[in-house]
């Protein structure tokens, strides 16, 4: 299929190219980049007004098959990623069964290739059943195509495994993703420890239960010369550690999510749990610190951690919910709605944490315009405002932080391989 793009903004930072100009795409692939393009095409879109940036890589997502296709499978989940601009999703490894051996990494493969909208990379686990106990055979999972290792939702414990699977990683050309916990601190908590947990009578996670992680974990990378990459950093003290470390040299990487940018612990005060989340929505301060972040370069991704859970999950007492938000339909708008359009970040900054960043970190040949490259494209209307309404979403689970929500900045076509995969009619 022959499609041209006229007359957009477009926007690379892979290239610099922050220019309107029309992009040519034939065979799956971008063919020409420039102005006044006249070719022959079976398509011509009308960009004029709109940008056109490089479809969007999630780094954090949770697509919940094999095992809990209840909440998410593939099918369902990359058509939500769609929605949001999403042509590039990193499925999380806490599946039923876990993404620790061959046999689920080629099951898994096989759900791809057959039901998959986009394109979807493979995270592995680090630690068998993800348990902290034994290391996976890194080696052999990288033979079959995963592309980074990580026992999200759960923290290795044992500081000796952690290097290992770090110099494992190195060897194997690999990057850690690391959800920075520490069980012994955080306990059972369900919220931010803080003056709000107490008055809402509910247990509390300290913030030194993530942030002392992060320290170790980055000390650890520092030894192995390895690459490390921080996972939904949520407070100020993380930060810190993070723009030191960078200082420093060290190999470390970090995201952080949409909901650590646009909401606090008090959001919890009517006892939602769309806004249970872990780690927990955190105070003002570390709000700010988040967005701040953002804007210098201490954090260098925006992913979703999209959790999708069933309603008998999340609707039950506080302390009983799942933990966890969907974001992948409203990753892109959220974040242009809090960073730039409150005039925090530029557009080309903003993108970058989309598509070069996390391509860069992953090791994707992804995330830019590149003539050449696959044709990989969101068309967006930055100023359109909207409302989320929770019958709109289309991922198989509702439970979203940001129904009700209005945004400024909408999707209206994701371009995946060449194929116009999604139209906002």
């Amino acid at each position: 299929m022959k499609i041209l793009i006229k007359g957009g903004l477009v926007i690379d930072p892979a290239n610099n190219l922050n220019e309107i100009m029309d992009i040519f795409i034939e065979g799956g692939r971008i063919c020409r980049v420039a102005k006044n393009i006249n070719h022959q095409a079976d398509e011509v879109i009308n960009a004029a007004g709109k940008m056109v940036i490089p479809g969007i890589i999630d780094m954090h997502v949770h697509l919940r098959e094999p095992g809990r296709e209840d909440k998410e499978t593939v099918a369902s989940g990359t058509k939500a990623g769609l929605k949001g601009g999403v042509t590039s999703i990193l499925a999380m490894p806490n599946t039923q069964p876990v993404m620790d051996k061959p046999a689920s990494i080629k099951l898994l493969k096989e759900i791809i290739q057959k039901t998959s909208q986009s394109h979807v990379f493979i995270c592995g686990a680090i630690t068998r059943e993800r348990m902290g106990k034994e290391l996976t055979k890194i080696s052999t999972l990288k033979k079959l195509g995963v592309v980074a290792i990580s026992d999200d939702g759960a923290s290795v414990d044992a500081a000796r495994l952690m290097l290992a699977a770090l110099k494992e990683a190195k060897r194997n050309k690999m990057v850690v993703i690391s959800h920075c916990e520490d069980k012994s601190l955080s306990g059972n908590g369900v919220m931010n420890l803080g003056a709000i947990s107490t008055r809402l009578g509910l247990r509390g996670i300290s913030r030194e239960s993530e942030y002392k992680r992060v320290g170790r974990d980055i000390a650890l990378a520092k030894k192995a010369n390895a690459s490390i990459h921080i996972a939904h950093v949520s407070c100020q003290e993380s930060v810190e550690l993070i723009a030191e470390a960078k200082k420093r040299k060290v190999k470390v990487t970090a995201e952080t999510c949409p909901h650590y940018f646009t909401f606090t612990e008090e959001a919890l005060l009517d006892y939602n749990t769309n806004f249970k989340i872990n780690p927990p929505l955190r105070g003002k301060e570390d709000l700010e610190a988040i967005k701040n972040a953002l804007k210098d370069g201490t954090l260098d991704v925006i992913a979703s951690d999209h959790a999708p859970h069933t309603e008998s999950e999340k609707d039950v007492e506080f302390e009983k919910a799942e933990f966890g938000t969907i974001g992948l339909e409203t990753l892109f708008a959220a974040s242009a709605t809090a960073l730039v359009h409150s005039g925090l970040m530029d557009w080309p900054d903003l993108i970058k944490k989309f598509t070069l960043n996390p391509a860069r970190i992953l090791g994707l040949d992804k995330g830019t315009l590149s003539v050449g490259s696959d044709a990989d494209i969101a068309i967006i209307e930055p100023c359109k405002e909207w409302v989320l309404k929770k019958e709109d979403i289309i991922s198989r689970s509702k439970n979203c932080a940001f129904v009700g929500t209005k945004f400024k900045g909408w999707v209206e076509y994701t371009i995946c391989a060449g194929n116009i995969a999604y139209y906002a009619k």
